[in-house]
């Protein structure tokens, strides 16, 4: 795949049902999802540098994965990249988590005081319902194929991140949904016992296979940076 500065792309993703679970709690619950759309690829450093002026992470390369960047970091592009393209941010933040009023969430927090606007049609993250969904494509094993065909981790990353669309997509068209970086999504992971915890997705380069499933959730807080962490953007269908 050429996707040179890619992570901008867009996906249709049809509506449907998908069943998550919690193997800590041993829960099952059923969401159905309108229509979407989720982007090919995670944000790349290119993208992410051209709307930010910023290259976060420890590895460099346009083609990259950004990493390195919390799930505040994540909202705060969202909102950027749809004030650019001309489209309604999705995120509405309030002026002590914005920090100095203006609106572009330069404050840290534990992720309240900040709103989804669902009538917007500015980019976004996924909710984790629309992160499994879209990554099993209507497949109903643990992966979309076979793992070393689908994603870096462990076994076969040399211990490092990789460009985007390097692995073969699944039958939906997109691109290291598993393995390479997780993905941060919208939701908080379990709020009575983790506080603003938000989900993480996906598996990434340094992860062994089990973590590589479509059903793998993690949690962490919406501060929290690291090597094996991105996110990918997605947009309501509205209208």
């Amino acid at each position: 795949m050429n996707t040179g500065g890619a992570g901008h792309e867009l996906t249709a993703i049809p509506p449907g049902q998908v069943t998550l679970s919690d193997r800590r709690t041993r829960r099952s619950w059923s969401v159905e999802l309108a229509a979407y759309e989720l982007a090919a690829v995670p944000v790349t450093q290119a993208l992410y540098a051209e709307v930010t002026g910023l290259r976060p992470g420890s590895a460099h390369g346009d083609r990259l994965p950004v990493e390195g960047v919390s799930w505040w970091d994540a909202v705060r592009f969202c909102n950027a990249l749809s004030e650019r393209d001309g489209l309604a941010p999705a995120y509405r933040l309030d002026a002590e988590v914005d920090g100095d009023g203006d609106g572009d969430g330069d404050g840290d927090g534990d992720g309240d005081g900040i709103d989804w606007d669902t009538s917007a049609d500015g980019y976004r993250l996924p909710t984790e319902a629309e992160w499994e969904h879209a990554c099993r494509a209507g497949t109903s094993g643990p992966r979309y194929g076979a793992l070393d065909d689908i994603a870096w981790h462990r076994g076969n990353s040399d211990e490092r991140i990789h460009a985007v669309g390097g692995k073969q997509p699944n039958p939906w068209g997109l691109y290291d949904m598993l393995g390479n970086v997780w993905d941060w999504c919208w939701d908080v992971y379990d709020a009575e016992v983790y506080g603003s915890y938000r989900v993480l997705r996906g598996g990434g380069w340094f992860d062994e296979h089990w973590s590589c499933r479509a059903s793998a959730r993690r949690r962490s807080h919406p501060t929290f940076q690291v090597d094996d962490v991105g996110f990918r953007l997605a947009r309501s269908v509205t209208g």
